[in-house]
């Protein structure tokens, strides 16, 4: 814990001190700007996506920069809060002048900045948040990741053709968009394939007992438990349910993919579970092997799926401007909506009417703590 709170500190200096610099950027720099959890409870996302999008600027700077400039890239921790994602945005835009805005991962924090990134017509691009309302919000929201009803049809087919089982109970985030919404579209779906929800459960985002719930869907003998929610809940729930004799395979979504996910006691109750994601690690894919080699040798660790994503809205939001010719927010905003098959790490990427990723997903089996590719699942 000690060396935990100095390198959130440390982290945060190094916010400040970016800030302050990319401020005295003026004409000569081309500013973007980036908003996420890089403290907080699910602060793996905002320092996994940070990096992977920090990664992006510096490979085109030192290629010669965008539009004959340099990029700067200004970053605000938004501590995983809704209204601290929308403080940082309104900053972004109205302090710092950005011409486009990256973030966030949360589906809850993006849809708090989302509607004054609209508001002020700049671009905005999020990573990794599947709820389907963030880009409805408007014309100038975009994502590079698969949206929920496509991650809910996913796992449901996943759960009744290669799982085999027909029973399953449901345990949800009741704080948090992306959990309720992807609950919403999952229980829809499975029903619909002619799958049973036998029992549905709720939490709030940082409860610590789960008990209750555990008890109450155990009771009704499921074959599996689908858990839509950001790993580190699901860490004290697989415990909690191991330790009441829940011995049912657990199944999440995109949210529980990060190191800390299987930390200490959660490392043998999440044995043989799986969950939804955007990318293995384990493709041999030229380009995704590329870029973990590359990472790992900056931040001497492994990227997870949030590190690839933001990544990728990098590389398309320079693909955007290149194509403009400019910085102007509308003519980027209107070369982003014309994306088709644009090639990322995480694959071909194609922007629809909606403003959604068409893209494939992946699950994956945890075994010994790591995750391990099980099967591609196509759009």
């Amino acid at each position: 814990m000690r060396n935990l709170f100095f390198s959130m500190i440390a982290l945060t200096a190094i916010a400040i001190f970016t800030i302050s610099g990319c401020n005295k950027g003026g004409g000569d720099e081309i500013l973007i700007g980036e908003y996420g959890s890089l403290t907080g409870p699910n602060a793996t996302f905002g320092i996994s996506s940070t990096n992977g999008l920090k990664l992006a600027v510096e490979e085109l700077n030192n290629a010669g920069g965008l539009l004959n400039k340099k990029v700067k890239l200004i970053t605000y921790d938004d501590q995983g809060k809704p209204s601290e994602a929308q403080t940082v945005v309104q900053r972004l835009i109205k302090n710092d002048n950005v011409v486009a805005v990256i973030g966030e991962v949360a589906s809850s924090n993006s849809k708090a900045g989302a509607p004054i990134c609209q508001q002020n017509k700049i671009p905005m691009i999020t990573p990794a948040s599947t709820n389907p309302e963030v880009t409805a919000i408007g014309d100038y929201i975009f994502r590079v990741c698969f949206i929920d009803p496509f991650q809910a049809t996913v796992v449901s087919k996943f759960i009744l053709n290669t799982l085999k089982l027909k029973k399953v109970a449901l345990l949800k985030d009741v704080k948090n968009a992306y959990s309720t919404g992807l609950a919403d579209f999952f229980e829809k779906e499975f029903k619909n394939m002619g799958g049973e929800i036998v029992e549905v459960q709720s939490f709030s985002a940082g409860d610590k007992d789960f008990k209750a719930q555990l008890t109450s869907i155990k009771a009704k003998n499921p074959e599996a438990i689908f858990i839509p929610a950001y790993y580190t809940d699901v860490n004290l729930i697989s415990i909690q349910a191991r330790e009441i004799g829940l011995t049912v395979p657990l199944i999440g979504s995109d949210g529980w993919e990060s190191e800390k996910l299987t930390e200490g006691k959660a490392k043998d109750a999440l044995e043989g579970c799986y969950f939804s994601t955007h990318v293995s690690t384990e493709n041999p894919d030229p380009k995704i092997q590329e870029f973990i080699k590359k990472y790992k040798a900056k931040y001497n660790a492994m990227p997870d799926a949030m590190a690839f994503l933001a990544y990728d809205a990098g590389l398309i939001l320079f693909e955007a401007m290149k194509k403009a010719g400019t910085t102007d927010p509308e003519k980027v905003k209107n070369e982003l909506a014309k994306i088709k098959d644009f090639s990322g790490v995480t694959g071909k990427i194609s922007i629809n009417e909606q403003r959604n990723a068409i893209k494939p997903a992946v699950i994956l089996e945890i075994k010994g703590g790591q995750f391990k590719f099980k099967e591609t699942v196509q759009p």
